[in-house]
């Protein structure tokens, strides 16, 4: 397939810095290249991230809901402290 394509200048020095280590041409270099990218993402998106549940060990009483509230009281008081000394 015959195609036109534009480089960003950042990409282009890249690929002839690629070009000239590997002794390529640009045909070569922007397959390589390519191939690499595409291959890179199937692997990916094969990839299965889990996620290991954590016993947290709160205390009983402690609403879990209110905890974002919790750390907003906190930081007003700290705000407190610091900037209202008396």
């Amino acid at each position: 397939m015959r195609t036109t394509l534009t480089l960003e200048p950042d990409v282009a020095v890249e690929l002839k810095k690629f070009m000239a280590k590997q002794n390529l041409t640009l045909k070569g270099a922007v397959n390589q290249a390519l191939r690499a990218g595409l291959k890179y993402k199937s692997k990916a998106a094969k990839y299965r991230h889990r996620v290991q549940p954590w016993a947290c060990n709160f205390k009983p009483g402690i609403d879990l809901d209110k905890l974002n509230q919790l750390v907003d009281e906190l930081e007003a008081e700290e705000f407190a402290k610091k900037y209202f000394r008396q």
